[in-house]
């Protein structure tokens, strides 16, 4: 069993985003570039991104793992969201620096959500369980970004309305470096999807959902074991996913041996 450590923590924090960026390609988003544009930099330790005003990934994560965070470098990370007209969304580790985490306070931040980090170890001669009855997985052809998108996003529609601007944002991480979109379909119909994406070897599971009138029926459980089984293959020792506590993404992932590892909270600053 793998036991939380800083290494680790860092590890699972940036599973889902490409290598960090090197410095002089962070510098490039200054205050003279299109700032509507898709933005990402490399800041205390973590990433921020910016995907537009109301994308769930416009968010910062993995800050403070590296130790503390200047003044210096929360201006920088200010800066950058408040030029865009963005609050700034922070998802925290625990295992943050407590230095790190006392700013966040003095600076004005506040909670708004809590997420579960859930890791599952892979062993490379385990079976993974079968697909339910009528249930098949396969993966979307890049023909089908524009509907493995909405399949996606409207699966999310029990918790946030799905806008164009979401589903501009699944397309970009249909076609992001590492990531591998797989439908779940019944009849050949698509009823949900879900990403795998491999980095440092974890296989991250990431936007995964079910059309509402669809659940229940075992996509969720193949769609994760379609994936352990890919990981596998691509060599991965672990796989990780981020869900809500105790939503019913949680507890299928506990179904397939994920544990919780810990809880992250998100933090926002908002601009008067």
């Amino acid at each position: 069993m793998k036991f939380l450590d800083l290494k680790l923590a860092h590890r699972l924090e940036l599973a889902g985003h490409p290598e960090p960026l090197a410095a002089p390609e962070a510098e490039k988003y200054s205050s003279t570039q299109d700032l509507t544009a898709n933005a990402r930099i490399s800041i205390g330790g973590g990433i921020a991104e910016f995907r537009g005003l109301s994308s769930p990934v416009t968010q910062a994560e993995g800050l403070g793992l590296n130790g503390p965070v200047s003044d210096e470098e929360f201006e920088r990370l200010e800066d950058f969201y408040r030029s865009r007209g963005s609050a700034v969304m922070m998802e925290v580790c625990p295992m943050a620096d407590s230095s790190f985490v006392q700013a966040l306070g003095k600076r004005g931040y506040r909670i708004i959500e809590f997420s579960n980090m859930l890791i599952r170890e892979i062993d490379a001669r385990e079976n993974f369980p079968p697909y339910a009855p009528g249930i098949t997985i396969r993966t979307a052809e890049p023909s089908e970004a524009r509907l493995f998108a909405e399949t996606v996003s409207r699966g999310f529609a029990d918790h946030f309305e799905p806008t164009e601007e979401l589903i501009n944002t699944i397309q970009e991480f249909f076609w992001g470096p590492g990531m591998i979109p797989y439908f779940a379909l019944i009849e050949g119909k698509a009823i949900g999807g879900g990403t795998l994406g491999i980095r440092q070897g974890i296989a991250g599971m990431f936007g995964t959902s079910t059309l509402p009138e669809f659940r229940k029926r075992g996509a969720q459980s193949a769609l994760i074991s379609a994936r352990l089984e890919a990981g596998r293959a691509a060599g991965c020792d672990l796989a990780m996913s981020v869900t809500q506590p105790s939503s019913g993404s949680q507890h299928n992932l506990e179904r397939q041996g994920f544990r919780v590892v810990y809880t992250r909270a998100k933090f926002t600053r908002e601009w008067t």
